[in-house]
């Protein structure tokens, strides 16, 4: 048996091309094609995505592992993204760590794209890394896609108490600063004129959803309309006053996915909160989760920018606890578009 775990990752499951290498649950490698492809179109394109990952999955592998300094022979398995995600991207890299593995002899191991999300606060940069959730703890799981408060009770055991029952809280965003003009992907775009902007200058409508479920189709709505209204009175009203209208539609996101979280925390009685997924990268919501530090006695774990967008260290780190496991997947097993944790 080999003396060192080595894992190779691999994600594809939206428009980054990217992988990873980890040596007994120690990060050596992270590398990430993006695809500025897709900001033209105002979203991403599934078959040009499919056909950037083509172009880039090569170069990107060959790259982590030179990074590493480590050999194809010297791996022990490949983990990589199964799903959920754009079956097109899906498939190349389903396809290309297919290949790897049966070519090297070595096990796979598939990775749901979600629980990477949540594992990647388990990602190892120094063997000495010790600043790690300890089980249960609640993860807000924030992107594009998904809006779902997860219970983590063990690295292979999760259920997901609350979800978004429309859109999510990315995908909001996203929406609202495509009807602003602002641009693609809309979040960093949010974000930074936020931060010039005055949260309470505007109140936009709020969802009365029971229980820990989400929903942020009526905000956007909300935001849209009141838009209409005041282009009515000033048609360059946008212009006038977007640092404000970031700020407040920013605000209301977090305020909305704030409440809830405190609320299964207290239920639960569990103080260890976590965040992860693309729009973890918030300047907002990372503040909040510093506020309910604060005020309430959380332990907060916020992820490096680095793993909160779509990587494969975060798919490494799960197929590592999952090898320890030995719970490989079969070379048929296909790949999947939609799943929840």
């Amino acid at each position: 048996m080999k003396d060192n775990i080595y894992i190779l990752g691999i994600e594809s499951s939206c428009d980054d091309t990217s992988a990873a290498v980890i040596r007994d649950g120690v990060l050596l490698s992270n590398v990430t094609a993006s695809q500025a492809v897709h900001e033209a179109y105002g979203g991403v394109v599934p078959e040009l995505a499919s056909r950037a990952h083509q172009q880039n999955i090569v170069p990107v592998v060959d790259h982590a592992l030179k990074q590493a300094g480590v050999e194809r022979e010297q791996l022990s398995a490949i983990a990589f993204t199964r799903g959920p995600g754009l079956m097109g991207s899906l498939h190349v890299g389903v396809s290309f760590a297919k290949g790897l593995a049966a070519s090297l002899g070595i096990p796979m191991v598939d990775v749901n794209h979600l629980q990477g999300h949540v594992l990647a606060h388990f990602i190892k940069e120094e063997a000495s890394d010790r600043e790690q959730p300890s089980f249960p703890f609640l993860c807000l799981l924030v992107s594009g896609g998904n809006s779902q408060i997860v219970l983590v009770k063990s690295y292979k055991e999760m259920e997901v108490i609350g979800q978004t029952i429309d859109d999510a809280a990315g995908e909001c965003i996203d929406k609202c600063s495509k009807v602003m003009g602002l641009g693609y992907p809309g979040g960093p775009i949010i974000d930074r004129l936020a931060r010039q902007g005055n949260p309470k200058a505007y109140q936009f409508s709020r969802p009365q959803i029971k229980g820990y479920d989400y929903s942020f189709s009526g905000l956007k709505t909300s935001f849209l309309y009141s838009l209409r209204e005041w282009l009515k009175e000033d048609e360059d009203f946008i212009e006038h006053h977007k640092e404000d209208l970031a700020a407040s539609l920013e605000y209301t996101v977090v305020d909305i996915l704030m409440k809830k979280l405190r609320q299964a925390s207290k239920d639960l009685k569990i103080k260890q909160v976590a965040v992860a997924g693309g729009v973890s990268a918030n300047s907002g919501l990372r503040q909040a989760f510093q506020d309910h530090a604060r005020r309430y006695g959380w332990k907060v774990y916020i992820p490096k920018f680095s793993f909160t967008t779509d990587n494969a260290a975060m798919i490494a780190i799960t197929g590592y606890f999952k090898f320890l496991d030995k719970d490989f997947c079969p070379m048929e097993l296909p790949a999947y578009s939609r799943v929840t944790v």
